[in-house]
């Protein structure tokens, strides 16, 4: 099986929603403070609309059959210039997933390597995402990729 990686089209936008829910309940199983089980990031006409635009590429990765069994959403963002910091671009990414009943295909590191070369391509400075803590295999999967930890966001939950 060959798996090939492009753009999203809305006629993938029934499978980015079933891999969405999976994500989301991989989240809700770490953190059911925050996250709401049964539901998804985004809603069929919001990613209508996320498509559209060219400052947040998605990419799938499908199979012969042209059904898509992982995706990385991606968001240009822009380091602005301030007195301490130069001006770059990132390459975020947003959400990464590869289908449950895919894994260990390698159609995950598949995935960041095509990231990685969007972003050298669209002259980025850097990759970046976050990761929950309690996502472990995400953790050792991006530092597999080669990725360390930039910065590190704390909470006090009251």
């Amino acid at each position: 099986m060959e798996t090939k990686i492009r753009r999203a089209e809305n006629k993938d936008i029934p499978r980015l929603i079933d891999l969405l829910h999976e994500v989301l309940e991989l989240h809700a199983g770490i953190r059911p403070d925050i996250f709401i089980p049964g539901t998804t990031k985004y809603t069929p006409g919001e990613l209508e609309e996320i498509l559209k635009d060219e400052n947040k590429p998605v990419y799938v990765a499908v199979n012969d059959e042209d059904r898509v069994i992982g995706y990385a959403f991606c968001m240009i963002q822009s380091q602005p210039f301030t007195n301490t910091m130069v001006p770059f671009q990132s390459l975020f990414i947003d959400d990464l997933c590869v289908d449950s009943s895919a894994r260990g295909q390698h159609i995950g590191e598949k995935l960041f390597e095509h990231v990685k070369e969007e972003a050298r391509r669209l002259g980025c400075y850097e990759v970046t995402l976050n990761v929950w803590t309690g996502n472990d295999a995400a953790e050792r999967f991006y530092e597999k990729m080669g990725m360390k930890t930039k910065e590190r966001q704390m909470e006090l939950i009251l």
